[in-house]
């Protein structure tokens, strides 16, 4: 028998095997309402819910269930208090990523005209967060996609935020200096058993040679010559990957090298200044 209640339903997508964050996303997506609401919800747990709703959601637990990420089917993601429209052309923003950003900000003081330099932007989420919350500061986004420049154009211009969107292979069309460049890179290794999981999500965007350190170590290698002095390289990495990221910023001159942690206590992003002369 179909659930009825808007209570029966979220539990019989839990049941099904969905997380219980994106049971609440996929009902909120077709009853019309915001991601974020989820307090809605319980507050309309014994409402009856059409057999059209039904149906509608019984097909959106089947796409999640396939590893279709719950963005894709909706659309949109929040990401840092920005609600960004995302599709298979870019990634799907993780709240991990958010700790690049929140490092980010530490390093650019409010009202300052920094100049920043976002590095495979993707949906745009990382620039975008930035420009959003320092609007003096002049944010730059880079991605070698064309695709996924679409999207991030997109997004920029329904949040009205001043983003400059460039095509280039890292830094390769950039000539600086910047205050502060900071990149969310492919850092998956291309054996990683884990890809099996994402294959709904843009393989470009992930893999990034045998060990999974190729744009890192590319990234690293062009950010001296594009960063004003006493500038900053801050980069997402693997759970893993660490330690061999602060070596390769130590190797390129980088000082004041150190990591950061994500909510889960794994060090997740790493960076460095350069030497103020």
């Amino acid at each position: 028998m179909s659930p009825r209640t808007l209570a029966e339903s979220l539990q019989r997508a839990q049941t099904l095997g969905l997380a219980r964050m994106d049971a609440q996303v996929l009902h909120l997506h077709v009853m019309g309402r915001e991601t974020h609401d989820r307090a809605w919800l319980l507050a309309h747990d014994r409402d009856e819910l059409s057999s059209d709703m039904v149906a509608r959601l019984d097909k959106l637990f089947q796409r999640r269930l396939a590893g279709e990420p719950a963005a894709y089917i909706t659309g949109f993601k929040e990401f840092f208090g920005l609600r960004l429209q995302v599709d298979a052309r870019v990634l799907d923003p993780r709240p991990d990523t958010e700790t690049l950003v929140e490092w980010a900000l530490e390093l650019l003081p409010m009202g300052i005209p920094a100049r920043v330099l976002d590095l495979g932007t993707g949906s745009g989420a990382v620039a975008l967060a930035l420009q959003h919350e320092r609007p003096a500061s002049q944010v730059t986004a880079v991605d070698a996609s064309a695709d996924a420049l679409a999207v991030a154009q997109a997004n920029a211009l329904r949040l009205n935020l001043p983003v400059k969107f460039m095509q280039s292979h890292w830094m390769d069309a950039m000539a600086g200096p910047f205050e502060l460049l900071v990149s969310n890179p492919p850092y998956v290794a291309d054996a990683d058993p884990h890809l099996a999981a994402l294959t709904h999500e843009p393989l470009q965007a992930l893999t990034s040679g045998p060990d999974g350190l190729d744009d890192l170590r590319q990234i690293i290698a062009q950010a001296p010559s594009r960063l004003a002095p006493a500038g900053w390289l801050l980069l997402e990495h693997g759970w893993d990957q660490a330690d061999a990221v602060r070596n390769l910023l130590r190797s390129a001159g980088f000082e004041k090298v150190q990591s950061r942690q994500d909510l889960a206590g794994i060090e997740r992003c790493s960076g460095g200044a350069l030497p103020t002369t």
